[in-house]
């Protein structure tokens, strides 16, 4: 692969990586509310929330793999694990490896919430929302596109996005709405809680001498 094929494909999955974490955080603030959106349901806010998350992962990866492979980058390992140590750019690669490592701990930490628990999890799950404007930043100081009016407007439009969903998360007309109670299913057998209590009998005293 040519170095200008190189370009374009890390351009590309970075970008595109992008607008996957700005979906994943607006999402994830609806999901939070319980609300639909777009004619889905809460629950369907959710998985797609998930789906984009892990996507945005997969495309961080092969945003990482086409660096690794541009000989004008000259990007190591370490580079891309430990923030601050490139040779190019070094701030504002830096800040695209803080935003890829928090992104990956929320992923992870995401897989394994029934054994982190709920509140470990949730700790964790707050850095997605420090990873977006470092993602931004990294975005429009790295790359030699930075000032054309395409990267612009993505950065506008996603900026807009987080901006108005975390003022309406903040905002006092921000409520979580209870969840919806679902009815058994009539081929699926009540829970023992739910099963009526077993008739006893009383036995006369003069049977149980």
């Amino acid at each position: 692969m040519s170095t200008e094929a190189l370009w374009y494909a890390a351009r590309g999955t970075g970008t595109t990586c992008l607008l996957l974490l700005t979906l994943t955080v607006v999402l994830g603030i609806v999901a939070r509310s319980g609300r639909g959106l777009a004619g889905l349901p809460g629950f369907a806010i959710g998985a797609v929330h998930r789906g984009a998350s892990l996507l945005a992962v997969v495309l961080l990866a092969m945003h990482i793999g086409t660096l690794l492979l541009d000989p004008y980058a000259k990007l190591g390992i370490a580079d891309v694990v430990l923030p601050f140590g490139a040779g190019y750019r070094p701030l504002w690669v830096g800040l695209g490896t803080v935003a890829a490592d928090l992104l990956i701990a929320v992923v992870v930490t995401s897989l394994l919430r029934r054994r982190l628990g709920v509140r470990a999890w949730r700790a964790v799950h707050w850095a997605a929302y420090g990873a977006w404007p470092l993602a931004l930043s990294h975005g429009l100081g790295s790359g030699t596109d930075a000032g054309t009016p395409w990267l612009r407007a993505v950065a506008m439009a996603c900026a807009l996005a987080v901006a108005g969903s975390a003022a309406w998360r903040c905002s006092p007309s921000f409520r979580i709405l209870p969840r919806p109670h679902r009815p058994p299913s009539p081929h699926r057998p009540p829970s023992p809680r739910h099963q009526p209590a077993a008739p006893t009998t009383m036995t006369p005293r003069s049977e149980q001498t």
